[in-house]
């Protein structure tokens, strides 16, 4: 499991200062990339190796609004992985630990000159398994 500290700016926001519903994946993606730079893969070295992890399904629960400077937390875990998929769940909170929102991001791990599915390396599996 991993946790990201978001600050909610103004440009994240609607005229309302709201946060606009789109960046509540843009939150989820920073917090699911900084996890695996945590973990000694950047998104760099895995293009390098030709892969990379594609948003293959999102199911996002918005129960609250985030507003303008807030301060949000990004918690994200593996909820279940297969050979060349794997199924995050995440949960944006404000500083009230009160839920913002709460989404299921199923990605996929492809080879990018081809972008077709290709396992996930087992050392990344081992890797990301023992975060848990």
């Amino acid at each position: 499991m991993s946790i990201l500290a978001v600050r909610v700016y103004y440009e994240d926001t609607d005229a309302g200062g709201v946060v606009y519903h789109a960046n509540h994946i843009k939150y989820f993606e920073r917090a699911r990339t900084e996890w695996l730079r945590e973990l000694g893969y950047d998104q760099d070295s895995l293009m390098e190796q030709d892969l990379c992890f594609v948003v293959r399904a999102l199911t996002i629960d918005y129960k609250l609004p985030a507003r303008f400077n807030q301060l949000l937390s990004v918690t994200t875990r593996i909820d279940s992985m297969k050979r060349a998929s794997m199924v995050f769940e995440q949960t944006i909170t404000n500083a009230e630990q009160q839920v913002i929102a709460h989404g299921m991001v199923t990605v996929a791990c492809v080879t990018l000159s081809s972008m077709k599915a290709t396992a996930i390396p087992e050392i990344l599996k081992e890797d990301l398994l023992g975060a848990l």
